[in-house]
């Protein structure tokens, strides 16, 4: 069985694009089940698949983060990865996705586990928004604060890779006010998936796709903790990233591998996916002396 990949709620597992994808595994919050049940379901997961990779957003409650380090401490087992995501919403989702496209593949536990950090860098999560009044996760200027008491106002932001904010100008298509363009996309091919939360309009298919050159466009329900993550309800969440599994399995078997010297488990990059060490850098070799020569002492 394929290494397992998890999120913490349901409305983050995207549709599978394929009969290959296998579904991803929903570990609920503490509220919705209790530690006797975690943990339960934690081990027949590990015992099913032999290890287990967790995206933990940054936005994830506190008790819900500290209750995923508490199964993992009971269980006593080093199979479990607790990756860190910085992405909105319907980026996780996305993330996720990828993750269990390459679950099939013949990486091992480590490698998919720090493929998580080098794969978000290639999602491109952004929403139109009603108001950025009290956006705090994109810098916001003071025209735009002011703007944002507008009935019609409207905003294109992009969260990541490089957070950008422009407003939209009623009744333009592409453009708004000022001639500043759309946020800048992709540069490489992708398929972007969207959500509507309580704002109306086809923005996000009629205009943002084609400027971006999609390959595929998609609806899904909003993730119930986007309205939170983007400071409003009047919003359009969307996400756009690499759909092939033959190009994601490229570019991660592109990076060289290593052996995380703590728990032993390989990676890419920089940390660990499964014990957080970061990579330690072979010492360099010493300096090389001009044939034939000794070096010399110091002491004379």
């Amino acid at each position: 069985m394929p290494t397992a990949i998890a999120v913490t709620s349901a409305d983050l597992v995207l549709p599978a694009p394929d009969r290959h994808t296998p579904a991803a595994a929903v570990l609920p919050p503490p509220e919705e089940l209790d530690l006797e049940g975690a943990l339960a379901q934690t081990a027949s997961l590990l015992e099913r698949h032999g290890h287990l990779v967790v995206l933990v957003p940054a936005w994830l409650r506190t008790s819900a983060v500290r209750r995923l380090h508490t199964v993992r401490a009971i269980l006593e087992t080093d199979r479990i990865a607790l990756v860190d995501v910085d992405l909105p919403p319907l980026g996780t989702a996305l993330l996720a996705r990828q993750l269990r496209q390459l679950s099939v593949c013949d990486f091992s536990p480590g490698v998919l586990a720090s493929a998580a950090r080098l794969l978000s860098h290639y999602v491109y999560a952004g929403a139109l928004l009603g108001s950025v009044a009290k956006l705090d996760r994109v810098p916001v200027g003071l025209k735009a604060h002011a703007k944002s008491w507008s009935p019609s106002a409207q905003f294109a932001v992009l969260a990541h890779p490089t957070p950008h904010l422009v407003k939209l100008g009623s009744g333009s298509g592409g453009t708004h006010g000022g001639g500043a363009t759309l946020p800048p996309g992709p540069d490489f091919a992708t398929h972007l998936t969207f959500a509507r939360g309580q704002l109306a309009g086809d923005w996000v298919a009629s205009d943002l796709a084609p400027a971006w050159k999609v390959q595929g466009v998609m609806e899904n329900p909003l993730p119930a903790d986007s309205p939170a993550w983007w400071a409003t309800p009047k919003l359009v969440e969307f996400a756009a990233g690499i759909p092939d599994p033959s190009v994601l399995y490229q570019l991660v078997a592109s990076v060289r591998r290593e052996e995380c010297r703590w728990c032993g488990f390989e990676l890419i990059g920089d940390r660990c996916g499964f014990c957080a060490a970061p990579l330690i850098a072979p010492p360099p070799p010493p300096a090389q002396t001009a044939a034939g020569s000794r070096p010399r002492s110091g002491l004379r």
